[in-house]
This record gives structure tokens, C-alpha cells and sequence, in this order.
């Protein structure tokens, strides 16, 4: 084997370690690497159907809401990005904002049983309480068969669907990739832009942005 091929080797080892870390807060480089299998950018995908069961016991499926223009919000509310969102009060903002203009906003829960952000029971019912949620339900996803057929790998991630049941937005929710409130200030929050250009009837113009956050704690995430 070459001194190249040795070098490169040892890389490769090195990124695998990188991305093997306990399970925290995802810095940029293990962000990167696991973003990698997130849904890439082009021509709007049509978003898979699903059933989940929400924080009140009740069925939903996407197809539910077809003709209407539908937010997924992966979230963990021990993940230091998403506390960045909710207590500053904007993720919530912008929930209200969305539904008042008669989107359907999803947030779901892919945290596996026993892992951070995992709800159940009163747990569930209370958690929009309890983060002052302005969300229309909270989906429950704890084998993580949702989250992983779109693809979603951190918490925040987001997806905009429209009422054909096209993806046109995957990703990241802004572009300040920090979980320091004070970048809220000045960010440019690419699903309210997403929702706008739907709204008005154009293309939507940021179709993806390389989503940030803690990673999703799967089952057999590691």
C-alpha cells in the first residue's frame, strides 16, 4: 500500500470516530457527515404517506390534509438547537403565524423509547402546554419510520409540503446553524420564505438548506 493510500485510510478512520461521538449537542463536522443521507436537493419529491398517532391518542395521516400546505418539524426538546427556537419564542411564532394562515404544522417526536426527547402519555398531552406550542399536532414517531422515509437526520428539520403532496422545502430552518439565541436576530428563516413564495403562487426559492442540530435519536442510533 502507498504512503497516499495509508493517508487516506487513516482519514477515513478518523471521520468515522468523528461521527461514532456520544450522543450531544451535533457540532458542524458531525453535522455534516450526517446530513449526508437527508434528502438532496432538485425536482419537488412527492412526500411519502404516513399514519402516526398524536399526543391525544388520535390517528393522523398526511393524506388527511391534502389540498392544504403542511409543516414537518422534527423536534427533541432536549436538544440545545430546538431550546435556541423555543425560548426565544420564535419557533412557536412562527407555528401561530403559519397556522393562522391555514397551514397544517406537524411537529413530530422521532426520539426511540428512552431516549432524549421521547414523550408518551401525560408526558405527550402536556408537552404542547408545557413548550407553549402553537403547532396543530404533535406526531409520535418512536421506531423512527416516519423520520427516516424523509429522510430527517437532526433536530430541528424541517419539510414544506404543499396541497399537491410535493416536498418544496427540505432542511435546515435558517441560516444560522449556532443554538445561540442572539443569531435568531437577523437570520434568514428559510420555511416562513418558503410559506411566502407558496402563498403568493411562485417557486419557492431556497428548495434545501444543509439542516443543523442535534441528531435524531433513532432506535439504534449511536
Amino acid at each position: 500500500m502507498t504512503r497516499l493510500s495509508l493517508l487516506a485510510c487513516a482519514a477515513a478512520a478518523l471521520t468515522l470516530a468523528a461521527c461514532d461521538q456520544a450522543e450531544a449537542p451535533a457540532t458542524p463536522t458531525t453535522e455534516t457527515a450526517a446530513t449526508e443521507t437527508a434528502t438532496a436537493p432538485g425536482q419537488p419529491q412527492m412526500a411519502p404517506a404516513f399514519t402516526l398517532v398524536d399526543s391525544e391518542g388520535t390517528e393522523r395521516s398526511l393524506a388527511d390534509f391534502r389540498g392544504k400546505t403542511v409543516v414537518l418539524e422534527w423536534t427533541n426538546e432536549g436538544c440545545p438547537y430546538v431550546q435556541k427556537h423555543y425560548s426565544a419564542g420564535a419557533m412557536q411564532a412562527l407555528q401561530r403565524e403559519a397556522v393562522a394562515d391555514g397551514v397544517v404544522w406537524l411537529t413530530i417526536i422521532s426520539s426511540e423509547p428512552g431516549a432524549q426527547g421521547y414523550v408518551e402519555g401525560e408526558e405527550a398531552r402536556a408537552w404542547k402546554a408545557r413548550n407553549n406550542a402553537g403547532a396543530s399536532h404533535l406526531l409520535l414517531d418512536p421506531t423512527g419510520e416516519v423520520g427516516k422515509a424523509f429522510g430527517a437526520v437532526t433536530t430541528p428539520d424541517m419539510r414544506v409540503i404543499d396541497g399537491e403532496g410535493r416536498i418544496l422545502f427540505t432542511g435546515g430552518i435558517d441560516d444560522r446553524p449556532t443554538n445561540k439565541v442572539e443569531d435568531l436576530e437577523g437570520a434568514n428563516n428559510f420555511v416562513r420564505a418558503a410559506l411566502t413564495d407558496i402563498e403568493a403562487g411562485r417557486p419557492v426559492q431556497t428548495a434545501f438548506a444543509q439542516p443543523y442540530g442535534c441528531s435524531i435519536k433513532y432506535p439504534g442510533a449511536v
